[in-house]
């Protein structure tokens, strides 16, 4: 089974602190994501404002080729709202920790029987929804309250079972694996005769949620959450360019996916999240395929294999050489040859020079700069001579 990808930018990317998305931006993030070739547009939780059932709304009824989403509680008043909009992928949660099931008071049994008594409402209201059940915090929840948890709500209607590394729990390579919790998840619902589709939400508190979601996509898993940035609670989550890239690249997946447009969609969420792209930011940043120091850029020029593993076109970028006090005389000429200048050896060197100064100052020189200082070096102004005031 092919890799679907969930984009929740406009559901949890609204949960970082200070980010709020009005809803023709919503409508334009979303729009970007079907063109890109997403499978699902989580567009909100409807129940928490009348803004977000709004937008939600707008969303499912525009067209797209995605399946929009909702968020919701394992509450049937919060499934009506979402059904109300028109989605047709419905994710419900609730976690089984005992540490939350005691806090709220609940047995293991009561909260099967409310997710189930939700998920088997929501089925009926609608034959056609996709109906996912997260069992919150399920890493750090004992596996067979998860098994148990998540075997009755397949039972009971739902396709889909998400694993949700909640607080970015998981690290490859040691007990509390992903590729592990997925392969056990699996076989422990495949003995009860179940084969929902696993889903992973992973979050990047230690920074390995790309890692997780690839060790849960080798053992199975066939949804993967993303965000643009990896917008989300604290750390946030998988991002979304980083995950595409490599899925395509690495593991051949998505030859439908459009990468081209991914800086057209993180220019605009940037923006109306108030969030800059880091600069080095995989994929995305400002500094992801540009060349630096002399060395570097001497071999990039003839080849840029030599340092760098992944092509830029795949993602609608271009290779650059960053002028700064690290250049050598190859990054002035090929940066001369770009802006259509004679790469003249006196000229290559004065220009050397000055670069070197300029980026001692904690700047680079950009092509523009560039043409200035060539302009400045060709045609020097003459000194006037000093005139004397009566």
């Amino acid at each position: 089974m092919m890799i679907s990808i969930l984009d929740t930018t406009l559901r949890e990317g609204e949960q970082t602190p200070g980010v709020y998305f009005d809803t023709h931006i919503k409508l334009a993030v979303a729009d970007l994501l079907s063109r890109i070739g997403v499978d699902i547009v989580e567009a909100g939780h409807p129940a928490v404002t009348e803004q977000i059932r709004e937008a939600v709304r707008q969303l499912a009824h525009r067209g797209l080729r995605p399946r929009i989403g909702a968020h919701a509680r394992s509450l049937e008043t919060d499934v009506e709202l979402a059904l109300e909009c028109g989605v047709s992928f419905l994710g419900v949660f609730y976690c089984v920790s005992d540490e939350r099931l005691e806090g709220n008071k609940r047995t293991l049994n009561d909260a099967i029987d409310q997710i189930c008594a939700t998920v088997r409402y929501a089925r009926q209201r609608n034959s056609d929804l996709l109906i996912r059940y997260t069992p919150e915090d399920a890493v750090r929840s004992p596996f067979a309250n998860v098994l148990q948890a998540a075997s009755a709500a397949v039972e009971a209607g739902a396709d889909i079972i998400s694993i949700a590394d909640t607080t970015g729990y998981m690290i490859p390579g040691t007990s509390r694996n992903m590729f592990d919790y997925v392969r056990d998840l699996r076989e422990g619902l495949a003995a009860k005769n179940l084969r929902p589709r696993i889903a992973v939400h992973c979050h990047n508190d230690r920074g390995l949620a790309l890692a997780n979601a690839l060790d849960a996509y080798r053992a199975g898993a066939s949804i993967i959450d993303a965000s643009v940035l990896g917008l989300g609670e604290r750390a946030g989550i998988v991002d979304l360019a980083t995950l595409l890239t490599v899925l395509r690249f690495d593991y051949n997946e998505g030859p439908q996916w459009d990468l081209t447009l991914l800086p057209e969609l993180y220019e605009l969420v940037s923006r109306f999240a108030g969030i800059p792209i880091p600069a080095t930011l995989p994929v995305m940043g400002g500094n992801a395929f540009k060349h630096c120091a002399g060395i570097h850029t001497q071999a990039a020029v003839r080849d840029p294999r030599h340092y760098q593993s992944l092509p830029p076109e795949l993602v609608g970028r271009r290779s650059e050489i960053a002028l700064d006090h690290m250049s050598g005389l190859s990054s002035i000429r090929a940066c001369l040859t770009e802006i259509g200048e004679v790469a003249e050896d006196g000229l290559v060197r004065a220009l050397l020079q000055r670069v070197k100064q300029i980026g001692q100052t904690g700047r680079t020189v950009d092509l523009h700069e560039l043409s200035l200082l060539v302009n400045a070096l060709r045609h020097p102004t003459p000194v006037a001579a000093m005139e004397t005031v009566p």
